[in-house]
């Protein structure tokens, strides 16, 4: 009985020590007393992601204005990327899932590269929506820059590249890589 009892008591000392070590060790935030609410540019839904075009929207920060504008132009870019990049992935593991492809990790790397490739020479053609700069209490310029790319530009682009490349042509079905591809853009701009 007091072997049981004994065993009992250092497995709730050691769940308790489970539990405890478990959770979060930082504070929940809260909102402190006299701060003040921001408003950033470019907030409504005309400049988010949608089934018709890819957004992004980010700052650049420097003492000179063409520099931040530079800086702010590229993190949106690189934004857009990932955006895109993810999607993408998602996009290439259904095709592959809906299509059996064979050789199934080198058809989705092979179709991640393609994809990368038509992006990277898309971002350099986005389209700027929307360009704010406000100048710092320090004298800095934070530039605000909103870009887009056209979902049917990156998908045309992308049927073209990957029905050239012989080893993903034998796989690729472009009716079925649009079916996808929309339906993804759907459930994207449904879950935000």
């Amino acid at each position: 009985m007091k072997k049981q009892f004994l065993k009992l008591a250092v497995i709730a000392i050691i769940a308790g020590v489970v539990a405890t070590s478990c959770r979060s060790q930082q504070p929940t935030p809260t909102i402190q007393a006299g701060s003040e609410r921001l408003t950033l540019p470019f907030r409504g839904a005309q400049y988010r992601t949608n089934d018709t075009h890819f957004r992004a929207i980010n700052s650049g920060r420097s003492v000179d204005y063409a520099m931040a504008r530079r800086i702010a132009l590229q993190n949106a870019r690189t934004e857009l990327a990932s955006s895109v990049e993810g999607r993408m992935q998602v996009v290439s593991d259904l095709f592959a899932d809906q299509r059996q492809v064979q050789n199934r990790r080198d058809f989705q790397s092979r179709m991640q590269q393609q994809s990368m490739d038509v992006v990277n020479r898309l971002l350099n053609d986005v389209r700027i929506i929307g360009d704010e700069a406000f100048r710092e209490p320090d004298g800095d310029i934070t530039v605000w820059i909103a870009i887009e790319m056209p979902r049917e530009a990156l998908l045309q682009s992308l049927n073209s590249r990957l029905s050239q490349d012989e080893m993903l042509r034998l796989d690729f079905d472009q009716y079925q890589f649009r079916r996808i591809f929309d339906e993804q853009m759907r459930n994207f701009q449904e879950n935000r």
